[in-house]
């Protein structure tokens, strides 16, 4: 399971970086790996609109089974990522490259606070 140090999880296999007030929001190698092959993803919020926290953001859909996406922070959407819309296999092949969701304007880096890093999020990973 890949797990890039730079990056904050979730225990619902989101992952998040932050660079300036910009985050990006996709999901985790292992979410990936548990879908296995995916068809198609939804992107259910568009830029401009205000998110909040937990507020369901994707639909991704497998060959075996679909899963909702919740956004782990609140901000402004600032940009969506067509190119995993057209090309819904990206997550399986680069979930924490072109394989991004959102990118979401935060007001303060305080929102991540209750993240994971990495060393927590594959600890966590290794307990379930």
């Amino acid at each position: 399971m890949k797990t890039p140090e730079d990056l904050k999880y979730t225990r619902e296999d989101v992952w998040v970086i932050l660079e300036a007030e910009i985050a990006t929001i996709g999901i985790t190698d292992y979410a990936q790996d548990q879908l296995s092959d995916v068809v198609f993803v939804e992107i259910l919020v568009s830029a401009g609109k205000m998110l909040e926290s937990e507020r369901l953001i994707a639909r991704v859909e497998s060959v075996k089974t679909a899963s909702d996406v919740a956004s782990p922070i609140s901000g402004t959407v600032t940009e969506v990522n067509d190119q995993v819309i057209e090309s819904p296999e990206l997550l399986n092949t680069d979930p924490y490259g072109q394989a991004w969701l959102l990118k979401v304007k935060i007001e303060s880096a305080t929102v991540l606070k209750d993240l994971m890093d990495a060393k927590a999020y594959q600890i966590y990973r290794s307990e379930q």
